[in-house]
């Protein structure tokens, strides 16, 4: 079985330097218990690896105050200014590994509203990204879309319009709900804050999809871009599989296949991604 791998598979920038500030954690505590709050990535297996290491997660609902002081390290997807807050007046010490490009859409925001823009955040609601980016809106001159239907319940005529996006949104469904406001004619300013690798990694695997018998997707079955991957790898190839490991492969589905494309989310370990290659490969 011919095996494509896709190049752009596995972690990406923002989740490589999570995930290793975690590590070095690890290696310099000093008796001190270690706690990521919210799962540091969305990927289980990852999350798994470092509580055998003792790296505790923080619930969002968990009393602060009820836990032993330690360091926390925040999450890659972010939190808002008010948990900042909360874990630094409950004497924890705080190490930010939230990715440098979604600070920076907590920054757009924080700065637009307070010039008197209405901000549309582009993304999945209940997404800690776009929890985190919520909570640093200084105001309640915000919606967060995902959907034409969306843009319809909303009225905002007159208003200056900010449009930022989670880093993992599809990127062609972002362009379209651009389109469909620029076409209200509101006066608009758009910040394609959608990540780079996310773009490539999505038109990679489109790519790849349409020249295979088979797709395979792995991430976290809680991994937005991964869900994002396996929708347009579905559109481009009806045998599309999603995986978070190689125990969940039925390989019975692919014995008549004789051209597989392999392709996975940023919180997809490069461990996870060679065994799934290996096992396709035989």
């Amino acid at each position: 079985m011919k095996v494509t791998l896709a190049k752009s598979a596995g972690f990406c920038f923002g989740v490589k330097r999570a995930v290793d500030m975690v590590y070095e954690q690890i290696e310099d505590a000093k008796e001190r218990p270690i706690y990521t709050y919210g799962p540091i990535i969305h990927n289980e297996e990852v999350v798994k690896e470092l509580a055998e290491k003792g790296v505790r997660v923080i619930a969002e609902d968990e009393n602060l105050h009820g836990l032993e002081p330690g360091t926390v390290i925040i999450r890659s997807h972010g939190v808002g200014r008010k948990v900042k807050e909360d874990l630094e007046n409950a004497g924890f010490t705080i190490v930010d590994a939230t990715c440098p490009f979604v600070q920076k859409i907590h920054r757009y925001v924080a700065k637009y509203a307070e010039e008197g823009y209405f901000v549309l955040i582009v993304g999945s609601e209940s997404h800690p990204e776009v929890q985190g980016i919520v909570g640093w809106m200084p105001n309640d001159s915000y919606a967060v879309i995902s959907t034409p239907q969306d843009l319809e319940d909303l009225a905002l005529a007159g208003e200056k319009i900010c449009i930022v996006s989670q880093t993992t949104f599809n990127y062609n469904k972002f362009q379209e709900l651009v389109e469909i406001i620029r076409k209200k004619g509101y006066d608009i300013l758009v910040l394609n804050t959608i990540c780079n690798a996310t773009e490539e990694r999505q038109s990679e695997a489109a790519m790849i999809a349409r020249d295979v018998d088979a797709m395979i997707v792995i991430g976290g079955k809680h991994s937005s871009n991964t869900q994002k991957l396996f929708e347009i790898c579905k559109k481009e190839c009806q045998d599309t599989y999603y995986i978070q490991t190689k125990e969940d492969l039925d390989l019975s589905v692919l014995q008549s296949i004789s051209n597989v494309g392999i392709t996975a989310g940023a919180s997809t370990p490069n461990k996870i991604i060679e065994e799934v290659q290996k096992i396709c490969q035989k």
